[in-house]
């Protein structure tokens, strides 16, 4: 967890003290669970008498400061295409009183945790990714975003190969820090790199086809998501946006669920935002991916898509391994999605002279 703790001015037990970076209040309150920050609700008395609540999340630290500032960020870009797809973002900054202490703000909504209507949550992916404009025309975001405590390789490319190699690269680069060397990875990585991504994914930018940068929320399982209990409509939270494959975004992670604190291994897989929907533990279920297709066709070609679908899934694995460095069981998780990747599509296609 990234937070060091405020003194005076923790969330909760009829608190109504808050920084003055932040806002004047009158009752605080706990709200909402998170691995690496503070949660609470501000609700706040306007001088016209108007009641407001407000979301707000503190964490400590260089890296706090970041991570507060790539949610704002992000939220602030989903709001921006689809404003009731998010609640709104208010602000981020710095307490004065904690210098140390950064905070997120956004609206308060109440919301439940039933799973939304596949047609209905994926009509609204759907809408954002296809909506969205890269401002530079390029893959990548114009700030470095972190999921969970750890940076994403954010930096803009032309090419969604290029992009995506460089992104797994840092995973890969923060996941051994994490985890340490592990002699398999000096046979795996090269074929990887050299063979697989390039058979996988150089297809979708040949013969004319092109890859089109689509605004990604990053981190889209079910518990970033939920239904607004007064408009009955989905939303989404917590992003850590880049614009990337709309594909990568929905090849979920094997890990992707969270029970007592831990991730746990899940039996199967779908992609991150549907590399993050394979276990069935996300909830994110193959009734969304098949209802995400009824709005946006399979990229071609069409008979790679599983798997790419599993190469995106390898590089959120990664990234979670690296989160939770504690856990081997996601390190062994993460390279054995390698080997499987290896083995299906380390041989390059016959006569097929640039996947060599």
């Amino acid at each position: 967890m990234n937070f060091n703790g405020a003194d005076g001015l923790e969330f909760g037990d009829g608190n109504t003290r808050v920084d003055p970076a932040v806002l004047a209040v009158i009752c605080t309150e706990e709200h909402g669970i998170s691995f690496w920050a503070n949660t609470g609700r501000i609700d706040v008395q306007l001088t016209d008498g108007t009641s407001v609540s407000f979301f707000i999340k503190v964490i400590s630290g260089n890296v706090g400061k970041n991570m507060t500032r790539s949610e704002f960020q992000s939220m602030s870009s989903i709001h921006e295409v689809l404003p009731d797809f998010a609640p709104k973002p208010i602000a981020h900054g710095t307490y004065e009183t904690i210098p140390d202490t950064h905070f997120f703000l956004c609206e308060f909504r109440e919301m439940s945790e039933t799973m939304p209507d596949p047609h209905k949550f994926c009509a609204r992916l759907a809408a954002l990714h296809q909506n969205s404009k890269s401002p530079e025309g390029k893959f990548g975001y114009h700030t470095t975003t972190y999921s969970g405590n750890l940076p994403q390789m954010t930096e803009w490319e032309t090419s969604w190969e290029v992009f995506f190699t460089k992104n797994l690269k840092l995973a890969l680069d923060l996941e051994l820090a994490a985890k340490g060397p592990d002699p398999e990875f000096d046979v795996l990585l090269p074929v990887l790199f050299d063979t697989v991504i390039p058979r996988l994914l150089r297809p979708l930018e040949s013969e004319g086809r092109s890859v089109k940068p689509c605004l990604v929320h990053g981190d889209l399982w079910y518990a970033n998501s939920g239904i607004d209990d007064n408009t009955g409509k989905s939303l989404v939270f917590d992003a850590c946006c880049f614009y990337a494959h709309n594909e990568c975004m929905i090849a979920s992670s094997d890990t992707a669920d969270v029970t007592g604190g831990e991730r746990l291994i899940c039996g199967w897989s779908i992609v991150d935002e549907f590399g993050q929907w394979r276990p069935a533990c996300n909830r994110f279920g193959p009734e969304y991916l098949s209802a995400y297709h009824d709005y946006v066709q399979v990229s071609a070609p069409e008979e790679d898509y599983d798997g790419r679908l599993d190469l995106y899934k390898l590089r959120f694995n990664t990234h979670v391994s690296a989160l939770f460095f504690d856990n081997q069981a996601l390190r062994e998780q993460m390279l054995g999605d390698i080997r499987d990747l290896v083995r299906r599509y380390g041989t390059p296609k016959p006569g097929d002279a640039d996947h060599a």
